[in-house]
């Protein structure tokens, strides 16, 4: 085989490790095809071993051994308090920032507290034990009276989000919205049909989320794009269970499920269509370019090689302009894949320096 084939072959192979073959077979599909063909490729996945203390090193680590809990985190703010992975583990507990332990988001007990679903890292996040314990199993939801609120902003109370509902409710902060909701969709399609021993509660009946939880994590979703928070967290999740969140990788996937998004006509070979991101000059030597189009802002970008080892990073802090450049100068002759965070989702572009 000829050195230019062997490097096309391993870049369209590395390039469906990372993305492309996991998802191939939901691509063109709607509703619950598309739920079912994603329930397929997400299944099976690497059963943990109660507890899940160690993975948190990976999975729900900031700033070095710093815990990232979304019950005590501010985003682009002074947090109140932070954990040190392992030292602060819980334990017990007598208030608001004495330790962290492991939150199921989706209620264990609405599941029997049965694995596969128990030690799914996709839905247990290191949080305060304290508001974990506040948070109990109480439904996700708007608070409009609200009875306790976190150091970080959340809230325990009650509220209008399901009828004939009257119990308490538990509202993140605004930040942390979009994480959880695409962990429900996440969560409801892993077990799509695995279901018979769940309990029905206000959420969901077993697996299947109620129509009111839909509009109400449809609109977290849109109001809360994912994070390169979330992104760092779905690939260190695939590194342990081999399994990724796909409405992290494709946000449009969830509307394609529950709401009026329509994904019959995305292919894959033109799933990139669906962003305004566009790169030029392709191939390209020193510069590249990308092009938002218009009413799209970058939120980060993160360059590849084609082994997945990370080589340039950067946070945008503020509304780019349609064009963003960037320097790539240092970089050897060859391929790369381009991770870029923007209003409108996130988009992956494989360019080629020469």
């Amino acid at each position: 085989m000829k050195k230019e084939n062997l490097l096309i072959f391993l870049l369209v192979f590395c390039y469906g490790k990372l993305e492309a073959q996991y998802y191939n077979s939901a691509f063109g599909l709607n509703g619950t095809a598309l739920k079912t063909a994603l329930h397929n490729i997400t299944k099976n996945h690497n059963t943990q071993s109660w507890p899940l203390w160690n993975y948190f090193y990976t999975t729900d680590v900031k700033n070095v051994n710093e815990v990232w809990d979304i019950y005590s985190d501010i985003p682009g703010g002074a947090a109140p308090y932070t954990f040190t992975l392992g030292a602060n583990q819980c334990g017990t507990y007598n208030q608001e920032s004495d330790c962290y332990n492991h939150e199921h988001t989706w209620p264990s007990t609405f599941f029997n507290d049965a694995t596969p679903m128990r030690t799914d890292l996709h839905h247990v996040f290191a949080t305060d034990g304290y508001v974990n314990n506040k948070r109990s199993n109480y439904p996700f939801g708007v608070v409009s009276n609200a009875t306790w609120t976190s150091q970080n902003g959340s809230k325990l109370g009650n509220g209008n989000t399901y009828s004939g509902y009257t119990d308490k409710l538990f509202e993140p902060i605004d930040s942390f919205k979009g994480d959880l909701a695409r962990t429900y969709f996440y969560m409801c399609t892993r077990y799509f049909g695995e279901d018979a021993s769940w309990t029905n509660w206000t959420m969901a009946n077993g697996a299947e989320l109620t129509p009111e939880a839909i509009t109400l994590l449809l609109t977290w979703h849109h109001n809360d794009p994912v994070s390169q928070k979330e992104i760092n967290r779905n690939q260190a999740i695939y590194q342990i269970q081999n399994n990724r969140n796909p409405f992290i990788d494709y946000p449009f996937f969830a509307d394609c499920i529950w709401g009026t998004g329509d994904c019959t006509s995305i292919g894959i070979t033109d799933r990139n269509k669906l962003s305004t991101v566009k790169l030029y000059p392709i191939p390209t030597t020193n510069e590249l370019n990308i092009d938002l189009g218009s009413n799209t802002t970058l939120f980060s970008w993160v360059i590849y090689d084609m082994t997945g080892i990370e080589l340039m990073r950067k946070n945008v802090s503020r509304p780019s302009a349609n064009v963003e450049s960037i320097s790539i100068s240092e970089l050897k002759n060859g391929h790369y894949l381009l991770l870029t965070n923007t209003s409108t989702g996130i988009s992956r572009n494989i360019f080629e320096k020469q």
